[in-house]
């Protein structure tokens, strides 16, 4: 997630010197690699003339540029916005790839939400946009404080400026409905700037502010995941995990996004398995699932009288039992299905097969110690006795 040149000092890099977003644009967040930049387009085709924009954290746009202009990978360009002013923002896609990307999150070619890029950004825009957001940790601080005055049940989460300066947007997180005008007022006085509300939701406050997991790699929302699906509990029983929301539940306080990652594959897998709730019926009783081993393809079981009995039982043995039950023929009983009987457990002994020594080598005996300690004190008292008797 970092170049060569941002090699840290006191957190603030001293190559681009830029806090992260250094021109090459492979430390910021969200950063897609661009594995068509080297492709020649075919005889006829013109490149395709919108390039994606990141701003602050992870807010990304799709803006058209003219055919002079042919922006690169990591500059800084001047855009339009929706309504007066303009905003300053890196460019982060160029290319064919920009196309895949407006199709994978559905932006038509010709929308209107599609603005263009003016220029590329000069030292003075740089200046003026840099500026900005050096207020940003005040302005945040400031605001808050007039929220709690006016004791609004909400919580402001971030702030970003636009690239002149101009305007700001307040993004906070609420439960229910809050009626923050009187707060618009006294944030315009106090700031002398336009203010915009936007609430979000818990998991794109927590893409945006980012973070350190349970697993101990970064937020996935704030590094590569782009779409916050729905995540149920009934990922979590498909893998068998405890209903703990202690352990289920990631930073923002929802269900974690990882949960999805791997359920498709327990749900293919989980077609070769009968349902934990289908009864084996034997001769000698009826049977229960306790248990269920995904990855080794095993269900164990007990009959209702004997709880302590566990019986382990293949995925293809159960589904057997359950076609015989199915069909009015009970089984004689699960002893004759089960793995236990046909598997031992053998101990693996250390063989000495490349020329290694004993894994005791340095472990001495106790007696080997005694003995030499009783021949030493023989040796002493023979060369001791002829001078006593001299």
């Amino acid at each position: 997630m970092s170049c060569s040149n941002c090699s840290t000092a006191s957190g603030t890099p001293r190559g681009c010197q830029s806090n992260g977003t250094c021109g090459t644009d492979s430390c910021n967040k969200l950063t897609v690699h661009n594995w068509l930049e080297n492709m020649v387009l075919p005889a006829g085709q013109e490149p395709f003339r919108i390039a994606e924009v990141r701003f602050k954290n992870s807010r990304k746009g799709f803006y058209r540029f003219s055919e002079d202009l042919r922006p690169s990978i990591g500059e800084a360009v001047v855009t339009d916005v929706s309504q007066s002013g303009h905003d300053v923002g890196r460019v982060t896609l160029t290319g064919e790839l920009v196309r895949f990307q407006m199709k994978k999150k559905k932006v038509a070619m010709d929308s209107d939400e599609i603005l263009s890029i003016k220029r590329k950004a000069t030292s003075r825009d740089l200046e003026v946009w840099q500026a900005a957001r050096n207020k940003e940790e005040e302005v945040q601080k400031r605001a808050r404080e007039l929220a709690l005055r006016l004791n609004l049940q909400m919580k402001l989460s971030d702030v970003e400026f636009q690239g002149d300066g101009k305007k700001a947007t307040f993004y906070y997180t609420a439960e229910s409905r809050v009626d923050f005008r009187q707060l618009i007022k006294d944030m315009a006085k106090a700031f002398g700037i336009r203010i915009e509300m936007r609430q979000i939701g818990l998991r794109f406050e927590a893409s945006r502010l980012g973070g350190i997991g349970s697993c101990g790699r970064e937020l996935c929302c704030s590094t590569w995941l782009t779409d916050f699906r729905s995540v149920s509990t009934a990922a979590a029983r498909y893998q068998q995990l405890s209903l703990n929301p202690q352990k289920l539940s990631g930073q923002c306080g929802k269900l974690k996004c990882c949960l999805n990652f791997e359920l498709d594959a327990y749900r293919f897998a989980l077609k070769d398995f009968p349902r934990m709730d289908t009864k084996l019926k034997t001769e000698k009783g009826i049977a229960l699932c306790q248990k269920m081993d995904i990855f080794k393809g095993k269900l164990w079981y007990t009959y209702k009288d004997d709880w302590m009995q566990w019986h382990e039982l293949t995925a293809e043995a159960s589904q057997e039992i359950i076609a015989k039950n199915r069909k009015g023929e009970p089984v004689a009983a699960l002893e004759d299905y089960s793995e236990d009987l046909k598997t031992e457990a053998k101990a693996v002994a250390f063989e000495n097969v490349v020329g290694q020594d004993s894994l005791n080598r340095f472990d001495t005996p106790k007696n080997r110690n005694k003995k030499r300690s009783n021949s030493r004190n023989r040796n002493r008292n023979r060369r001791r006795s002829p001078r006593a008797n001299d």
